[in-house]
């Protein structure tokens, strides 16, 4: 299937965004919408695999950079919270939906704290007018305390972070609004070194059928194993088609 990409800029509490959509020549195709991790952007590999697939089988994929993050304004050590993301993530959503390009029939996708964002933003998806069908999250801590080998470390990219940093801006518990999860597919690595394994069996406890979890034996945190990233791309897929075309409502 042919498919095409366009930039998109759009405006979260006065900061530019940057993100691309990916489109399949179809009329109407359902949306995906993804969430990176608390340090990744748009270009992570996950992201980019799915850019690459999803169109490829008929859906739109929409990739952005969190504010702070890639090239999207704002500033990361100040700009970074759990509430700000998810109100990009919400933006993002609305944006595109706004455009018309695609259907009204939404998948969720988030990696690691894109996941808890994904989490967070879901009932505040429907009044937006999407037609939540379900997603999928990989390594997505539910209760911030469980995270491990927290990165204060300076990098790259940014300076050192405070341990401040995490108290004010990253501290949550997301266990109540698992209950009102969906078709949900969660991908997780039982040697994670940085979100317990213990968050994925938390959320499939709590969330309503039907639902699938995939635990990667020995698999890290990054789903650094070529054989769980090739599983990844296979039962992301698959999951995503059986979303879209059953007629799921929201529950």
């Amino acid at each position: 299937m042919k498919t095409s990409f366009i930039k998109i800029d759009f405006q979260v509490d006065g900061y530019t965004l940057k993100g691309v959509l990916h489109l399949p020549e179809i009329k109407d195709p359902p949306l995906v919408v993804g969430s990176h991790g608390l340090e990744g952007s748009s270009l992570s590999a996950k992201q980019m695999v799915l850019s690459r697939l999803l169109p490829a089988k008929g859906m739109a994929f929409f990739r952005f950079d969190h504010r702070g993050c890639g090239g999207s304004q704002g500033n990361f050590l100040t700009d970074t919270s759990l509430e700000k993301r998810t109100r990009d993530y919400i933006g993002a959503v609305r944006h595109i939906l706004d455009l018309n390009l695609t259907s009204r029939k939404l998948g969720i996708f988030g990696s690691s704290m894109g996941g808890a964002t994904c989490i967070n933003a879901w009932e505040s998806l429907g009044p937006l007018g999407a037609d939540i069908c379900g997603g999928v999250i990989c390594s997505a801590p539910v209760q911030s305390r469980t995270i491990e080998n927290i990165p204060v470390q300076a990098n790259g990219n940014r300076p050192a972070l405070p341990l401040s940093f995490f108290e004010k801006n990253l501290l949550f518990n997301l266990l109540d609004k698992t209950k009102i999860l969906h078709h949900l597919l969660i991908f997780h690595g039982n040697a994670d070194e940085v979100v317990p394994v213990s968050n994925a069996h938390d959320i499939y406890a709590r969330m309503q059928s039907p639902k699938k979890i995939i635990i990667h034996k020995g698999g890290d945190h990054q789903m650094t194993s070529k054989e769980h990233q090739a599983e990844f791309a296979k039962k992301v897929v698959d999951w995503y088609l059986s979303l879209f075309k059953s007629d799921n409502k929201n529950q």
